[in-house]
């Protein structure tokens, strides 16, 4: 579906000056994606990318295991590198966040790991100009065909490191199959290549079009969320609630009878509590939420596929 159809229809009941705005129909159904058995996304790369190392382990996890899962090869891309949060100085926070990193790609599986490393909550005010062209470079070396991301267009995002990396992720899917825009890579041996897939995900309102079910991931996004210890609402969280308890003589028997246990289902019940909600709306164990925009098919393909005639 284009985005500009669904968000006709998404905003069809919008007041505009007390008004409400009649806009065109447009069809408003989700798509459910389920996983696939076998390799069939063998040979297609995924790009994961996040503002922070906590980013995508929250928001999106199962449906990159998934789609790793489903043979696509996996980079990592971090665009700051987190001096603004976790434990420590600034220094040991900015370790903290880069271990964190490398683990959560680790875990997953991903081929490699690129950090931009710009400082924590102030992509606002670097160049997106430079942040743009870095994207565009790294989509044309890996041929991404496919990236997970902040959406650029989500509403009451208060985090500037958010929406710049979204937005500039945006322009660079397109401008990296552009023939003209940064030549020196076309002579250092790059080639032109768009991306053509987006799952884009957001913390608050968005315009939602594909529910993806993690069922068969949801452990995958457990382990993930484990490692991911700076700033993660996870992290040794599970311990210490079974040990405050039981100080007051008390223990919840969901978390088990060690800490190990206690961390990981503290993560399933209270920081996947949304994912499973989500899910249940749908029918499915556990699911992840997307305004998804994928390669739009050729009229002129369409229009030979069905009226072409042998000579």
């Amino acid at each position: 579906m284009r985005r500009r159809d669904f968000l006709q229809t998404s905003l069809s009941g919008v007041l505009f000056q007390g008004r409400p705005i009649q806009l065109p129909d447009a069809p408003t159904e989700v798509f459910i994606e389920r996983a696939l058995p076998g390799k069939p996304h063998a040979g297609k790369v995924l790009a994961a990318i996040q503002p922070h190392s906590d980013d995508i382990p929250l928001f999106a996890a199962g449906t990159v295991a998934k789609l790793l899962n489903e043979g696509y090869t996996g980079y990592l891309i971090r665009v700051t590198n987190d001096d603004m949060a976790g434990p420590g100085t600034i220094g040991e926070t900015v370790l903290a966040n880069e271990r964190d990193n490398d683990e959560v790609a680790r875990v997953l599986g991903m081929r490699g790991v690129f950090n931009l490393n710009y400082s924590n909550h102030q992509l606002d005010g670097e160049s997106r100009l430079e942040i743009r062209a870095r994207f565009i470079f790294l989509f044309r070396l890996l041929k991404v065909d496919t990236i997970v991301c902040f959406d650029p267009w989500a509403l009451y995002e208060e985090n500037p490191d958010h929406y710049v990396t979204a937005q500039c992720v945006e322009a660079a899917c397109w401008m990296a199959g552009m023939t003209k825009d940064y030549p020196e890579h076309f002579a250092a041996g790059l080639e032109p290549h768009a991306v053509k897939e987006k799952y884009y995900f957001a913390r608050g309102p968005q315009l939602v079009n594909r529910i993806v079910d993690i069922s068969s991931t949801i452990e995958k996004k457990i382990e993930v969320n484990l490692v991911n210890r700076a700033q993660g609402p996870a992290g040794n969280n599970g311990a210490r609630l079974r040990q405050r308890l039981a100080k007051q003589g008390l223990r919840l028997p969901i978390l088990g009878d060690d800490d190990e246990t206690a961390n990981r289902e503290y993560i399933r019940h209270f920081v996947l509590a949304r994912d499973r909600e989500l899910g249940q709306r749908y029918g499915l164990g556990y699911a992840e939420k997307f305004h998804y925009i994928g390669p739009e098919p050729s009229p002129v393909d369409q229009y030979i596929k069905q009226h072409a005639v042998p000579l």
